[in-house]
């Protein structure tokens, strides 16, 4: 297996700190409002990756964090005048609510930056007893200086990282990267007592002190999306491997931006839309699709007629699925052994070639035309699996391999009994040769949105 790592800017062979054991950390949201999709496809990634890690054999320990105390959260809470807290666990359950939505299972543990208030503050002594940060004014800032790696992640020089830097000058630092550790306290606010005095961590110390508290001092990977790379997760490696002197992750894992009008998409730039509102019009199975149709790594421009595209595909898949549910539902005859282990033969190297594709950095699109290339294959073929265990066989490879993106979750679609007896007197209309009745009841099917097929191994149905 191989991973691209963004700390080398190439693919390296995927070798975990502990054979069959992997230790993953992505950072999760700031919650003070609904999450977008640009943030979805993210979240959506890292549970992918984790699906298919499992799959291959792996017990995965992945965290993912809540941001529950920011300046976000508390001008929500300000403008809805209502304490901090409550808009925290409000969105921190919506988030939840959007994820199940979404098919994104949770991670082993969601630790909250309040409830390590303790142990930030100890990581923060440590970084200051070694002389990476100072305290200046009940605030205190990391020193960019004393950590000779830094830029390491963005490929960047402290000289040329000084020149684009775009932050409000400030005495109290000694140089304009330096970032802060420790807010003090301000009138009205959320804080914790601290040896510096009353305060609030900041953003960047949280991921260091939980990553370290519950996955140890180096962990396998770690990631988010494109835009934390600087200064987020650069600042994460001062911080961690200042502290430990060890080398914090080993594969950095960074997703590509969800694009509108070639624009990222992003809350700033209001151009964004959140699960709920694609939801009003699209499955969210669909959109989940969407995402994997394209490299986790590479830009992903939404548009409704994409979304109709991968609908549409979607159905293709389903339309596989139940033929070969209904198929073991009602086959009685059984095939001749031979063609039946041919038959399954002829499906196994699918296996090999999604784990193939996948293997190179997590290549969903390339998975998903494996797939494709199995369900063509089946449906060509099914005709000579009559017997139970080939169809069963056929079904497995499916659900197993759309299992790991997690698609195609729904159950068996069931009809109405109105539906279902105007099936079965079609049925009866054809033996008795009735075809004008026969083609009525058609015609009325479709109608109620049901179109039927007449295959040789008995009547298929899909909605329309």
């Amino acid at each position: 297996m191989k991973l691209y790592n963004t700390l080398t800017r190439k693919k390296e062979v995927f070798k975990p700190i502990e054979d069959g054991k992997i230790k993953m950390y992505a950072c999760g949201p700031t919650v003070y409002n609904y999450f977008h999709i640009g943030n979805a496809r993210t979240f959506m990634v890292f549970d992918a990756m984790r699906n298919y890690f499992e799959y291959r054999g792996y017990e995965v320990h992945f965290i993912q964090n809540f941001t529950d105390i920011d300046d976000k959260i508390i001008n929500k809470a300000n403008e809805e005048n209502v304490p901090s807290k409550e808009i925290s666990e409000k969105y921190i359950r919506e988030y939840f609510r959007d994820a199940e939505s979404l098919g994104i299972r949770k991670a082993n543990l969601h630790p909250k930056v309040t409830e390590n208030i303790k142990e930030i503050i100890q990581f923060i002594e440590e970084l200051i007893r070694k002389g990476y940060a100072y305290e200046v004014g009940g605030n205190v800032y990391y020193n960019v200086d004393a950590f000779k790696d830094y830029g390491k992640l963005s490929k960047q020089s402290l000289k040329d990282l000084q020149v684009g830097a775009r932050v409000e000058i400030n005495e109290d630092k000694k140089n304009v990267l330096d970032f802060v550790l420790w807010k003090a306290a301000k009138p009205e606010e959320p804080s914790w007592e601290s040896p510096w005095g009353l305060g609030r961590p900041g953003w960047h110390i949280e991921c260091s002190a939980m990553a370290q508290k519950y996955l140890g001092e180096t962990i396998d990977i770690h990631g988010g999306g494109g835009d934390l790379v600087f200064p987020h997760h650069e600042n994460e490696i001062a911080q961690s491997e200042g502290c430990s002197g060890k080398p914090f992750a080993n594969y950095w894992i960074h997703v590509g931006y969800l694009n509108v009008e070639n624009k990222k998409m992003s809350k700033s730039l209001d151009n964004f839309f959140t699960p709920r509102e694609i939801a009003e019009e699209f499955d969210l199975e669909i959109l989940r699709f969407f995402m994997f149709s394209a490299h986790y790594r590479n830009p992903l421009n939404f548009s409704r007629d994409l979304m109709v595209s991968s609908q549409n595909a979607l159905e293709r898949l389903y339309n596989a699925k139940n033929n070969l549910e209904h198929l073991m539902k009602n086959t009685t005859e059984v095939s001749n052994p031979e063609e039946v282990e041919g038959f399954k033969e002829r499906l196994s190297p699918y296996k090999d070639k999604f784990i193939e594709v996948m293997d190179d950095d997590f290549n969903t699109a390339d998975g998903i035309a494996v797939i494709f290339d199995l369900v063509r294959d089946i449906n060509s073929n099914v005709s000579i699996a009559t017997s139970k265990d080939g169809l069963e066989y056929a079904y497995k490879i499916l659900i197993d391999l759309t299992g790991v993106l997690g698609l195609l979750n729904k159950g068996e679609d069931t009809l109405d009994k109105e539906i279902e007896v105007l099936i079965e007197r079609r049925q009866q209309a054809r033996k008795e040769k009735n075809y004008a009745l026969s083609d009525e009841i058609r015609d009325t099917l479709k109608n109620m949105g049901i179109v039927l097929e007449d295959t040789p191994q008995g009547i298929k149905w899909k909605r329309v």
